[in-house]
């Protein structure tokens, strides 16, 4: 028994000493030898893979987007508010208000490598709102009573944009794509407000002014071979706004500067938006 031992450690040691002599593992013990070839530092070689290597996974073997196209697309919002759709009534009464917004965002990008396109979008977005009758009465214990109305809010802006889209295709097939998108916002625009009726009307303006750089991730499918719908959602913002307030006959009465960072869900920075792909060539 003693001498088996003796016979098989002089055996794996020889073996030992003829692998460490070259620079790959003989290919009868392993299935793909390529992926063991020992690389050489300097003068001496390592038995062990370039990190880089040993933690490659492919996941952008899949794709997605393919280098050389340009995409055109187009996201539109539109919805109405008032006092039916809300649980207003639980606090107030007599409530008389509406609110309406409208937005159109067309965008052309364009795909300088296989899953990853620069792009630029440009934005307008309408704002109208009307409170007509607003009373608050939380009773005579709390002795708390207050009325509005006769406010209406007003509002239109313009926003360019560009952006970068990281995208990752979810499936072998290329169908189905998550987004993950940086933009830098440039946003101008007018606000209107009035307060009061008839005579008693007054009138005041703002001018706006926002910088910002947002993180949207979202989602993409393709619903025909060439036409993809995506989701984009707001989860990130640094911004910086400015606001110059203006009286009824156009003389500045106040401003206001605010900048800020925010790491948070904004749903009403959700985009749906429509694209079609114009390929270069489909496959290489």
């Amino acid at each position: 028994m003693k001498r088996l031992y003796t016979l098989f450690m002089a055996v794996a040691f020889s073996m030992t000493t003829a692998f460490a002599q070259t620079d790959t593992i003989p290919t009868s013990l392993v299935e793909n030898p390529e992926v063991v070839k020992v690389e050489k530092v300097g003068d001496k070689g390592t038995r062990f893979l370039p990190t880089t290597r040993r933690i490659d996974r492919n996941i952008n073997l899949n794709k997605f987007v393919y280098k050389g196209e340009w995409m055109l697309g187009i996201a539109a919002s539109y919805g109405t508010l008032d006092v039916s759709d809300t649980d207003l009534m639980l606090l107030f009464d007599n409530i008389d208000f509406s609110l309406r917004r409208a937005a159109v965002m067309p965008y052309v990008a364009y795909s300088y490598r296989d899953n990853q396109a620069v792009g630029l979008r440009f934005g307008y977005e309408y704002l109208q709102g009307d409170l007509g009758n607003l009373e608050l009465n939380l009773g005579s214990a709390a002795d708390i009573s207050f009325g509005l109305g006769d406010i209406g809010l007003k509002s239109e802006s313009y926003a360019w944009s560009i952006f970068h889209r990281y995208f990752f295709g979810l499936d072998r097939r290329g169908i189905v794509g998550a987004i993950l998108e940086s933009e830098l916002l440039f946003k101008t625009g007018t606000s209107s407000f009035y307060m009061g009726a008839g005579d008693d009307r007054k009138y005041s303006m703002s001018k706006n002014f926002a910088a910002k750089l947002n993180l949207n991730p979202g989602l993409a499918v393709y619903v025909f071979p060439q036409v993809c719908v995506t989701v984009t959602v707001g989860i990130g913002s640094l911004y910086y706004n400015n606001i110059r307030q203006y009286d009824a006959v156009g003389v500045e009465t106040g401003r206001r500067d605010h900048s800020a960072l925010k790491f948070k869900l904004n749903i009403a920075n959700i985009q749906i938006g429509v694209v079609a792909h114009l390929w270069k060539k489909k496959m290489e």
